[in-house]
């Protein structure tokens, strides 16, 4: 074999095993990637470490609650009814009022959601009725019975309510 050969040989060895590397650190669920993101700054990647860190059991603590709606923990995706202790948070509501010249009002698109934090210190956003809405208390824990997004019950000391 040729001086010449040999040096070919150990120039591809070195970019097969350069390539290895790359790929290895730059996949996308690699941890060499979440931590070059987060001093990066990308957005939202701080939280994905930190989430990635407490389920990993590494110490940590998972990123303080936002309000906003990309900072909420996804919520689970399951076909039955789901039933958690939680206390009702916060409110809202989107309706849109007609007035007609006879003096009739009227409501249509509305639109009711509770928000709901678990033990374990998620949010939940749960769709209602307006019954359900009203009938509620702030700040009272009670057993939420939901299934894809929308009420079914809750039941508390008081009072059980249905959607």
């Amino acid at each position: 074999m040729t001086e010449q050969l040999k040096n070919l040989l150990i120039l591809l060895a070195g970019i097969v095993v350069i390539l290895i590397v790359v790929i290895l650190l730059f996949s996308g669920k690699s941890s060499f990637r979440r931590i070059m993101a987060v001093f990066l700054n990308e957005e939202g990647a701080e939280e994905d470490y930190m989430m990635h860190r407490v389920k990993a059991g590494s110490g940590g603590e998972p990123p303080a609650a936002k309000p906003s709606k990309a900072s909420e923990p996804a919520q689970k995706k399951v076909s039955g009814p789901i039933v958690e202790m939680a206390t009702l948070i916060r409110k809202t509501d989107d309706r849109m009022r007609i007035i007609e010249s006879t003096g009739q009002v009227k409501l249509v698109d509305e639109y009711y959601e509770l928000v709901f934090m678990t033990r374990k210190g998620q949010q939940v956003t749960i769709e209602c009725s307006a019954e359900a809405y009203e009938k509620i208390p702030f700040n009272q824990q009670g057993s939420l019975t939901y299934k894809k997004n929308m009420l079914v019950k809750f039941k508390y000391y008081e009072d059980t309510i249905y959607n």
